[in-house]
Formats: C-alpha cells, sequence, structure tokens
C-alpha cells in the first residue's frame, strides 16, 4: 500500500485542480448553473480532504 501512497496523492489533488478549472471555465462560458458549480467546487474539495487524510496515515 506505501507505493501507491504518492500516485494517489498525486490523483486527488489533480481531481480537486480538475474540479476548480472546470467549474471556473464552464461559468465563465455561461453554462452552468450555481448549483453545479458548488457540487463540482464540492468534490474537488472532498478530494483534497481525502488527500489530507490519506497523507497523515503515512
Amino acid at each position: 500500500m506505501k507505493e501507491i501512497q504518492p500516485i494517489l496523492q498525486l490523483v486527488f489533488k489533480a481531481v480537486a485542480l480538475g474540479m476548480a478549472v472546470a467549474s471556473v471555465v464552464l461559468s465563465i462560458m455561461g453554462v452552468t448553473t450555481a448549483e453545479t458549480n458548488v457540487m463540482l467546487l464540492g468534490i474537488g474539495l472532498f478530494a483534497l480532504s481525502l488527500a489530507a487524510l490519506n497523507q497523515d496515515q503515512e
């Protein structure tokens, strides 16, 4: 399990960054509603919290 810890950290952080970028871009384009943006940012925050919890276990 220790060998996949860095990969999980990278994946969780990449998901969070992707959700933030998607939220900003879709909002600028006027395609999404505020509810959708909150959901995307919530997914990103959840991914960051998983990365933080995973880092504490090392």
